[in-house]
């Protein structure tokens, strides 16, 4: 008994080791989501200009476009806004939501940085976030024409991830939308 009690920290030692070296092959920004291949969820919330009213997901309908959550408290969102300015002179079409954000900050940010934004939608709260399992900002959502979500993307998006994960797919729902 006495042998096996000293060796139970070694075991303990080595099982640990071993998820631990399994996990380092994982991406973090990998996380999967229940909502790829469904329609966008419903909502309804004013939108980031008050003088644009409301927004549902019905003004997602009829044309392929990125959802991109965005918040003037993230840092990371300042890194990938150039990219997102640069995808929209391009014609891509990106639709900002705004998440658990101060609407005077955010109309400053975009006004300092640039507005790659078709049109924001103003989630004070974060109930769409909840709906759509948002763990922070950014996070950006593949839609189709259709309103189905095709992809989603946690983190920054840059030359690469736009040319690895996002450029094939988006040409291929684009075609489908003509």
């Amino acid at each position: 008994m006495i042998r096996f009690a000293l060796f139970l920290p070694i075991a303990l030692f080595v099982v640990l080791s071993v998820v631990l070296l399994l996990g380092l092959d994982s991406d973090p920004t990998e996380l999967p989501s229940a909502l790829v291949g469904e329609s966008f969820p419903a909502f309804r919330l004013e939108a980031l200009d008050p003088e644009e009213g409301f927004i549902d997901e019905q003004h997602l309908m009829g044309e392929v476009a990125l959802v991109n959550v965005w918040a003037t408290w993230c840092y990371a969102c300042r890194i990938e806004h150039a990219k997102l300015n640069q995808l929209a002179e391009n014609g891509v079409k990106i639709i900002g939501l705004n998440y658990k954000d101060n609407r005077a900050d955010a109309f400053d940010w975009l006004a300092l940085r640039g507005n790659p934004y078709a049109f924001s939608i103003f989630d004070l709260r974060g109930s769409l976030g909840i709906d759509l399992g948002v763990y922070g900002a950014p996070e950006t959502f593949l839609i189709d024409a259709q309103g189905h979500i095709r992809y989603r993307r946690v983190g920054v998006i840059d030359d690469r991830v736009w040319d690895n994960e996002f450029a094939d797919l988006y040409a291929t729902l684009k075609a489908e939308a003509l």
